[in-house]
């Protein structure tokens, strides 16, 4: 355990140490071009910001209102039956369009029910392995200009539906 503790500490430094040394020894500019990519980095940061502020914005309206319960309320008439707790309803809509909004729901899920809850294992395991779909949709496709996105919408609903789904099964069984 302790050389993994080690290794954890000091893979960061280690991959900088050698991007820098690789760098130097091809005789690169090594800070130009650091400048170079922070400055691409600030203009892709100024491109997006419009879409991450409607976003925030708007999921942190639906939770401020109290619309997401009332969705939870009618879905978990549904989701009963799947043996799919309504608890989880909201955190697994916002996480569809906020990683951050999803992340206060889950901590509102460990103050009520405990880390070590049943509900507290399946909503960490749902959080790992699903994805913000609309916000790496809006972002990704609207930094690189993509108009027609075919199949993607639905190709990330099923993975996410899936990744739910193993989330709840799965935490049952650890």
């Amino acid at each position: 355990m302790k050389i993994m503790m080690f290794l954890s500490d000091v893979m960061v430094p280690l991959l900088i140490f050698c991007i820098v040394g690789y760098g130097l020894l091809n005789r690169h500019n090594i800070y130009e071009e650091f400048i170079d990519g922070a400055k691409d980095g600030f203009r892709t940061v100024i491109g997006i910001m419009p879409t991450l502020v409607g976003l925030m914005v708007a999921v942190g309206i639906l939770r401020a209102s109290g619309f997401l319960d009332f969705l939870s309320e009618i879905c978990g008439i549904f989701t009963e039956k799947m043996h799919f707790p309504t608890e989880l309803m909201p955190i697994t809509i916002v996480k569809m369009f906020s990683s951050s909004a999803a992340t206060g729901l889950l901590l509102d899920i460990y103050k009520e029910y405990g880390a070590d809850s049943m509900l507290g294992k399946m909503s960490s395991l749902m959080m790992s392995s699903t994805e913000t779909i609309f916000y790496t949709m809006s972002v990704y496709f609207m930094s690189v200009k993509v108009k027609k996105t075919r199949y993607t919408l639905v190709g990330a609903l099923l993975a996410t539906l899936t990744g739910t789904a193993a989330s709840v099964i799965l935490a049952k069984y650890l």
